[in-house]
């Protein structure tokens, strides 16, 4: 029987398979950032260990970081505190550190990538949900504890199971309108944000490989949205153009033979999934949320369902989260108010998407009661944002263009969408409180955010094409 992407790459990284339990795992690349690194650093110093393997180790400021004004202190106590605590670990460990005012810095999930630390075959973790980003590479990346950061810190490997496999195949041509974001909350409305609980979730089709790499690391981004482990999708030529040439990438005396080998890494063609589901690309438009988890999401031009489309063990949490959202059952979305657009987070904060925004709203003038943030995912996103120009037309337009750091994804900075005002985001999840005490918040594409900006509304963008 053949093998699948996800089973070559464990195979490879399993240090001793414990008898009737879990794996000893090695770990290629470990990402760290400000939030969970601190109490594993500590938990080392209790036991007086060290770093086993510091040039594994990638740090970066990110979470806590203002996007307005990065050159002052940071205003907030305790992010300032986890900012300056990741500085002395590293300092301490010998780890290197993009921290402010480095060149490098930004979100962990876009700087991995766009400096070719990312590799296909890797196994990758992070202290953060959304390492599954990485997995677009074709590398199980995956989200960690605090405890297991501290054990990977210590030994380079961590105790997993293997998790059951998925496969999500989308085929066919997208329609006018629709983004690789749309793909993805288009999939979890379809099976839930818990239908993918205890799977790693391999991503194929005809839609999935056309794809750029900054759509495909938006889909494996989200893959923890509906419960998966992760997610990944096999590497192609695609993927080697956008890593060649990049600063950590293989070399020119590597290339060539780094390449071959990944080429190796697809699932063959009799390999067995535990679950595969199979979605038209054609049934698929501008999707948004309504609700408080990702997987309550609709097309742009549908309704919120009604009770009576609800089952009975549902309905709790369901009418729950309307009235925190302050929406009814049955409504339409489309035209409803807006008061903040948010275009930023791990999940679209790339050149491509503020490239995408940028070319709808060229021209055009944002609606006067909206507030927008455009905060691009790292240093090098906004420099070449500048370069090409970008900046102007955001400013033109009256968007506000940010610092990089994860804003108003989180809330656990300065940027905190106000109570009971409404924002369409571009982040990856909707969580009550998610963005600010009592915000309400609407996952969307670049593009239905771009519109929504320009509108002040939920907002068809393939009217506007």
């Amino acid at each position: 029987m053949g093998k699948t992407l996800f089973d070559k790459i464990w195979e490879k990284h399993v240090v001793k398979q414990i008898e009737g339990g879990p794996a000893v795992l090695y770990i290629d690349k470990h990402f760290i950032h400000e939030v969970t690194s601190p109490q594993a650093f500590k938990g080392l110093e209790q036991r007086g260990l060290k770093v086993l393997r510091p040039q594994q180790v990638v740090a970066t400021a990110d979470h806590n970081v203002p996007t307005l004004n990065q050159h002052l202190p940071i205003k907030e106590e305790l992010s300032r505190n986890q900012v300056q605590q990741l500085i002395d670990n590293c300092k301490k460990h010998d780890i290197e550190l993009y921290g402010l005012g480095h060149p490098f810095q930004g979100i962990v999930h876009v700087i991995g990538p766009e400096l070719g630390i990312t590799q296909p075959g890797m196994t990758i973790v992070c202290g953060d949900s959304h390492t599954s980003t990485h997995g677009a590479f074709g590398s199980i990346a995956f989200g960690i504890g605090t405890s297991e950061v501290e054990m990977v810190m210590a030994t380079q490997c961590m105790m997993q199971s293997k998790p059951k496999l998925m496969r999500i195949n989308v085929e066919g041509q997208l329609n006018k309108g629709v983004v690789s974001k749309d793909i993805i909350l288009y999939i979890i409305a379809t099976i839930s944000a818990s239908g993918a609980t205890g799977y790693f979730v391999e991503y194929a089709g005809s839609a999935i490989r056309s794809l750029s790499m900054e759509g495909r690391m938006t889909i494996c981004n989200m893959s923890i949205e509906m419960g998966a482990r992760g997610g990944m999708i096999a590497p192609d030529d695609i993927t080697f153009d956008y890593m060649k040439g990049r600063l950590f990438a293989p070399g020119v005396s590597q290339w060539d033979r780094k390449v071959n080998a990944w080429k190796e890494l697809y699932s063959d063609e009799d390999a067995v999934f535990d679950k595969e589901i199979n979605i038209n690309a054609a049934d698929i438009e501008p999707m948004i949320t309504y609700g408080t988890n990702p997987g309550m999401g609709i097309g742009v031009t549908g309704h919120i369902p009604a009770e009576n489309e609800i089952e009975d063990k549902e309905k709790p949490s369901f009418l729950k989260s309307l009235n925190y959202m302050g929406l009814k059952p049955g409504a339409e979305i489309k035209g409803k108010k807006v008061d903040y657009v948010f275009i930023g987070s791990c999940t679209n904060s790339r050149i491509e998407d503020l490239r995408l925004v940028a070319s709808f709203v060229k021209g055009r003038k944002k609606a006067d009661d909206v507030q927008v943030w455009i905060v691009p995912g790292s240093r090098q996103v906004e420099k070449q944002a500048i370069a090409e120009g970008i900046d102007k037309i955001f400013e033109e337009a009256g968007f506000q263009l940010r610092q990089p750091g994860c804003s108003a994804c989180l809330a656990m900075n300065e940027d905190k969408i106000p109570a009971g005002k409404y924002c369409i985001s571009t982040s990856n999840r909707n969580f009550e409180g998610r963005q600010g005490p009592n915000a309400r918040t609407l996952l969307a594409s670049p593009l239905t955010a771009a519109v929504a900006a320009i509108t002040g509304e939920v907002a068809d963008v393939r009217e506007f094409l």
